[in-house]
């Protein structure tokens, strides 16, 4: 194959393959107009949005101007919610420290209760009651 025939057969390629893509662009936006007519402006308008509609796109309304009842109803129940979660939280964490601070204690009264138990053992000189005042001087 030479190489004229090999630019003409891709330039051949080539056209045929742009005349699909016109065929193909022009089907896959939907309905087609009525024979004979064809609107590339309709279609365009379809797709693309106007610029100034464009850059307010999501930006629905001005700083200053006032919320809507349903932004402001999202917001409070939004902020009711965060409340909730809050209070739990350090209810939660209330409850974790009593219970710690409860098991201290407890400990705390166990070793005092055991060491004064001790000491009685220890000092008893046989007299009821085994107060200091009991003592018999040696």
């Amino acid at each position: 194959m030479s190489w004229r025939q090999v630019i003409l057969l891709s330039s051949l390629l080539a056209m045929v393959l742009l005349c699909m893509l016109q065929e193909g662009t022009s089907a896959s936006v939907g309905s087609r107009p009525a024979a004979g007519e064809e609107a590339p402006e309709g279609v365009k308008e379809k797709i693309f949005m106007q610029e100034s509609d464009a850059s307010n796109f999501l930006k629905r309304r001005g700083k200053r101007s006032p919320k809507s009842q349903d932004e402001v109803n999202a917001e409070n129940i939004q902020k009711l919610r965060d409340d909730e979660l809050r209070r739990e939280y350090y209810e939660e964490q209330r409850n974790e420290f009593e219970n710690f601070v409860e098991e201290q204690r407890d400990e705390q009264e166990e070793r005092t209760r055991e060491a004064v138990e001790q000491w009685r053992q220890w000092h008893y000189d046989g007299l009821y009651p085994p107060y200091l005042y009991n003592r018999h001087p040696i």
